[in-house]
Formats: structure tokens, C-alpha cells, sequence
């Protein structure tokens, strides 16, 4: 068997502080050096080099195969290519914010590996702290064993607040898809999709909030990792009118494909293009070092079922809409109007759409997304059809939904 080389990743601080008692009060700084050592062991390290110590710990995961580190919150400090090299056991990594307090690298594996060994020192000349993480090749069985072992502590909850009993304007919840340690898809310029979405999601609820109609949140407000299951979760606990994701889709295959999409939730896709989709978009807590959590069953009698019907009815009846408004001031997709079993779209009670901007793949769409005139054009559009979601509720005669039982709790992140 071929022995794979020994890899060293120096990860080396730059001190962005002169004050040493304001730095112990921050999180520490990271930026990246790669140096590739020798070695016929079988085995890749991975070395942080910070400005204070912190503690770490590392476990394993299976179907995909990735070692994941939790560490408390760093301020990264690396460049657009880092972790997307190929070296030993180390297929690429990613890292981010993963919960309040916590960071997060995800270590793709390209051989199933345990964590041998996990070490901190302090450099004497210069007190930099050196924090190692050992791979070390393993047979599929013992790494089976070893994700088996692994328990993982739960992500940080985030409660929705009560939302404000004399305030009866609709709450809008806008969700901005991926974050932290999940970029989604990446453009060919280093560009990630969860920062283009993130700068399009705030725009649109600021034009919502200044129209002083709608109260609006966000599923994330900086770049950080949020459950599938949890954004459902927020949506409902804040008893939200509306909920929108949004994305931007990739196919590098295919650069000249370009457009926008509108989904609702179905549990059959429309095509197979939508199903895969979605499929890749379910991901995205795997990719992040987390698993998605099963949702309770959301049909458990007829008037539940009912409540989802419904739900479901107002979600195209707000998609099409959405595709009327929008369609005079972006360029849509050949099928507008989609249907797929998108995690995120799976609220029995709240009518939600995920929108798909446009192809960070197609060099026109990716300028266009990066555009603030084109920004604000697509926010008024949707905000025109926010408006006429919403303007026509009194037609719409939603009702109010069934109390939760225990078969429709909220998800649980």
C-alpha cells in the first residue's frame, strides 16, 4: 500500500492588537502558511498557530467521511484558496463561525482517518500557541467504530424572541442560505455564495422594514452556521407570516445556464434537475460537521393535514406572484416555478419560498449579483409582491393554524 505523505499546515497568527490584555479578551486571530514535510507514516497534521490558547476537540464522522474540530470562536484571517488543496489524508477543509462562541473547521477526508493525537505548545520565542491535530490513516471498520463513538455536543439553540403580542403588522422571516462553515456554492472568482446571498437577504429586509408595514428577521445575522432544521424552526416558534430563502445556484458544467428560480415545497420534484438540487441543498448540514435532524411527522389528523394543504396552497399562490413581479427586472429560468423537497421548506404552517437568484456559474448572472442598481431593483420587485401577498390576505381568508401537538413541536435544531 502506498504511503501517503505527512502534512504540516501551519496556521500562523497576525497580531492585529498591540494591547496583550485586549487580545485575552477577543477571540484569537488566525491566518494561513502551508508547509509539506516529509513523512512515510500514514499520517497528516494539522497545526494552528494562535495568539492565546483555546481548547479544541476533534471528532469523526461517517457517509461523507470528515474529521470535524470545534474550537471557541477565532477570527480567521485566510485567504479565498485555503483549505482547497489536496494533501495527504486531507482531501480540503473549511471553517467558520458555527454558533455564538464557536468555530468550526471541517476536515474532508480523502481516506478514512482517526484523530491519533491532539497537542498544544507554546512557542518560547515568541509565545505563540501551537495547537496540533494528528490524523491517522484507518481501515474503514475502525473508522466506522470511531464516528460510532463520536458525540458530538449539540449546536448552540438560538430562541426565537415572543414575538410582540400589540404588533399585528406580518413578520417576514428572510433566510440567507448557508453560512459559517457551509460557503455553498463557490464562483469561479473565489466569490461564496452564502456571502452574496447574506448582502442580498440584509438589502431585502431593509427594503421591507422601511416600508413600515412588516416586522422582519433573519434567520442569520453575520456569517454563521445555522441548522436546515433550525431555520425551519425559527420561522415557526416567531409565528411568521412568510418565510423566503434565498440562494444562488452553480453549474459549472454548464456556464451558460443562467437565471432565476423560484421553489415551493412538494415532496415530489417537478424534474429531476429540482431533485438534485435539493438534494445537494439538504447537504448542507453534513458539510458543515452537523447532521440534519429528523423532522416529526408534520400530518397527524385531517385538520393538520389540512393546515398544510393550505399552507402549501399560499406558498404557490405567493410564488407566482413573486415570479409577476420579478419577472420585468431580472431575467428567470425557462421553468420560473419549481417544486422539490427542500428541508427548509417543510413548515407545515408557514408559507415559504426558497429563491434561487441566479447561476454563480454564468459569468453575466455573477456581475449582475454583485451589482447594487440590480440589487435593489430585484428587492423592490420582491417587495412589490410582499405587498400584494399580503394585500390581498383578507381574499385569502388564511386560517389560523391548529394548536402544535406533540407530532408538529417545532424542529429542534
Amino acid at each position: 500500500m502506498l504511503a501517503l505523505a505527512r502534512l504540516a499546515l501551519v496556521l500562523v497568527f497576525l497580531m492585529a492588537l498591540a494591547s496583550p490584555v485586549a487580545l485575552a479578551q477577543g477571540p484569537a486571530a488566525v491566518a494561513i502558511a502551508a508547509e509539506i514535510g516529509g513523512g512515510l507514516n500514514g499520517t497528516t497534521k494539522l497545526t494552528l498557530t494562535l495568539s492565546k490558547s483555546v481548547e479544541a476537540r476533534a471528532f469523526v464522522m461517517e457517509r461523507p467521511d470528515r474529521v470535524v474540530i470545534d474550537l471557541a470562536e477565532v477570527n480567521f484571517q485566510l485567504g479565498p484558496e485555503t483549505g482547497r488543496k489536496r494533501e495527504g489524508l486531507v482531501a480540503s477543509f473549511r471553517y467558520g463561525l458555527f454558533a455564538p462562541g464557536r468555530s468550526r473547521i471541517v476536515v474532508d477526508l480523502a481516506h478514512p482517518a482517526t484523530v491519533a493525537k491532539i497537542e498544544t505548545v507554546t512557542r518560547a520565542k515568541d509565545g505563540a500557541v501551537l495547537l496540533s491535530i494528528e490524523f491517522q490513516r484507518a481501515e474503514r471498520d475502525a473508522f466506522r467504530r470511531a464516528a460510532v463513538a463520536s458525540d458530538p455536543a449539540p449546536a448552540a439553540r438560538k430562541d426565537a424572541s415572543v414575538p410582540e403580542a400589540a404588533d399585528k403588522r406580518p413578520l417576514i422571516m428572510i433566510d440567507a442560505g448557508h453560512g459559517g462553515t457551509d460557503p455553498g456554492a463557490i464562483a469561479s472568482t473565489g466569490i461564496f455564495e452564502k456571502d452574496i446571498v447574506f448582502g442580498f437577504a440584509r438589502a431585502l429586509a431593509s427594503r421591507l422594514e422601511s416600508s413600515g408595514r412588516y416586522r422582519v428577521r433573519m434567520t442569520r445575522d453575520r456569517d454563521v452556521f445555522v441548522p436546515l432544521s433550525e431555520r425551519v424552526r425559527l420561522a415557526r416558534e416567531a409565528n411568521a407570516d412568510l418565510f423566503v430563502s434565498i440562494h444562488a445556484d452553480s453549474i459549472s458544467s454548464a456556464p451558460q445556464v443562467r437565471g432565476a428560480t423560484i421553489y415551493t415545497g412538494s415532496e415530489r420534484a417537478t424534474d429531476s434537475e429540482s431533485a438534485k438540487l435539493a438534494d445537494r441543498e439538504n447537504k448542507a448540514d453534513a458539510a458543515a460537521g452537523t447532521e440534519t435532524k429528523a423532522a416529526p411527522p408534520e400530518v397527524a389528523d385531517i385538520l393538520q393535514e389540512l393546515t398544510l394543504r393550505e399552507t402549501r396552497g399560499f406558498s404557490s399562490g405567493f410564488a407566482k406572484g413573486l415570479m409577476a413581479h420579478l419577472s420585468p427586472v431580472i431575467e428567470m429560468s425557462p421553468k420560473p416555478h419549481r417544486e422539490a423537497g427542500f428541508v427548509v421548506l417543510r413548515s407545515p404552517d408557514v408559507p415559504s419560498v426558497l429563491v434561487e437568484l441566479g447561476y454563480l456559474s454564468s459569468k453575466r448572472d455573477l456581475d449582475l449579483l454583485q451589482s447594487e442598481t440590480w440589487r435593489a431593483e430585484v428587492t423592490g420587485g420582491m417587495a412589490k409582491a410582499v405587498d400584494a401577498f399580503f394585500g390581498n390576505r383578507t381574499s385569502l381568508t388564511r386560517p389560523e393554524p391548529p394548536k402544535r401537538s406533540a407530532a408538529v413541536a417545532p424542529v429542534s435544531p
